[in-house]
């Protein structure tokens, strides 16, 4: 019964922005990190972005930072990645997972299906 459903990705041209949600259900959240991660053909899947369900620092990849901003809204249930600048190379599948805070950082409790992001030049 536990789902994070993502949405809210497109198509879009170099430079627009994007706004993914990654709606959660199922169960309380009040003691997981919640991340997002891209993959794209061919490639290895690739941390972008994380945060606490309770707050607190956020953390990014090397392409993500500057870019793109994570937040959660805990009354709606919500997880949001903001991307701004896009670039061609971010072109990906993109998911939202959910690990205890207390587990390791490769093992994940919970992940979405994904939504496409595709960027052209």
């Amino acid at each position: 019964q536990v789902q994070l459903v993502e949405s809210g990705g497109g198509t879009v041209q170099a430079g627009d922005s994007l706004s993914l949600s990654c709606a959660l259900s199922g169960r309380t959240w009040t003691n997981y990190l919640f991340n997002w991660f891209r993959q794209a053909p061919g490639k290895e899947r690739e941390f972008v972005s994380g945060i606490l369900w309770t707050g607190g620092q956020q953390y990014y990849s090397d392409s993500a930072k500057g870019r793109f901003t994570i937040s959660r809204d805990k009354a709606k249930n919500t997880v949001y990645l903001q991307m701004n600048n896009l670039k061609p190379e971010d072109t990906a599948v993109y998911t939202c997972a959910a690990r205890h805070r207390a587990s390791s950082s490769t093992e994940y409790q919970y992940w979405g299906q994904g939504t496409q992001v595709t960027v052209s030049s």
